[in-house]
């Protein structure tokens, strides 16, 4: 089985940042509808630049769009079989200790992201998981290029999963664009629900797995209950 993700971030993970919050997060799809997916958030992306008159090659992230503009694209997407939007959201006020190197947390948030909120909806009699990971590269130093695949690879040594990450600029990469918009519409339900308010409602509660660390909730009946 091959598992394609795309990632984004939200918030920030930097121990001297005031945020309360940081979300990782974006969505996972499977090899024969990957395209199609992308496709869709291309073509509304398209139709949103000609709209307001955008260049064409400048990037329009999630806080550029009204509510109503995120509820068309969420609808776009969902309908397809095999979207499934996942978050992870760290609420660094009530952890223990505080984070002392970005990269190293960051990588531990992709795992506890695959763990709780991919995993669990992959079918349970694949033998074997190829997942490949697209990652923006905005907080990625070269020297780091092969950390997460390494410590994903060493996390997860007891199954028989690989994994290929692969760093994009989010400016040419409408899989991570589309990532930015899940995971900021996530990490603004806790920041900021107003924000939201209007989205929250459109989306379709069984296409997204959420969790939140250190303790997790999910989607019922188009709220939010704690489990």
């Amino acid at each position: 089985m091959k598992v394609f993700i795309y990632l984004d971030e939200s918030g920030s993970i930097h121990k001297n940042s005031k945020t309360r919050y940081f979300a990782i997060g974006g969505y996972f799809t499977f090899e024969e509808e990957k395209i199609k997916i992308i496709a869709k958030y291309k073509r509304f992306n398209y139709e949103l630049k000609k709209k307001y008159n955008i260049n064409l090659n400048k990037e329009i992230k999630s806080y550029n769009m009204t509510q109503l503009e995120k509820i068309e694209i969420f609808s776009k997407v969902q309908s397809i079989n095999s979207f499934n939007g996942c978050v992870k959201v760290f609420d660094k006020i009530r952890m223990q200790k505080e984070i002392l190197h970005s990269n190293i947390f960051f990588n531990y948030g992709v795992k506890l992201l695959i763990l709780d909120c991919i995993i669990p909806l992959l079918d349970k009699d694949f033998d074997e998981c190829e997942f490949y990971l697209n990652v923006d590269n905005r907080n990625v130093g070269v020297g780091n290029l092969k950390n997460l695949e390494n410590y994903l690879s060493t996390e997860f040594i007891l199954n028989n999963y690989k994994f290929k990450v692969t760093y994009f600029d989010s400016r040419t990469n409408y899989g991570i664009q589309l990532a930015d918009l899940i995971v900021n519409t996530f990490y603004n339900y806790y920041k900021d629900k107003s924000i939201i308010r209007e989205v929250i409602p459109h989306l379709d509660t069984k296409k997204f797995k959420v969790s939140s660390f250190p303790k997790s909730f999910k989607i019922i009946d188009n709220k939010y209950s704690k489990c």
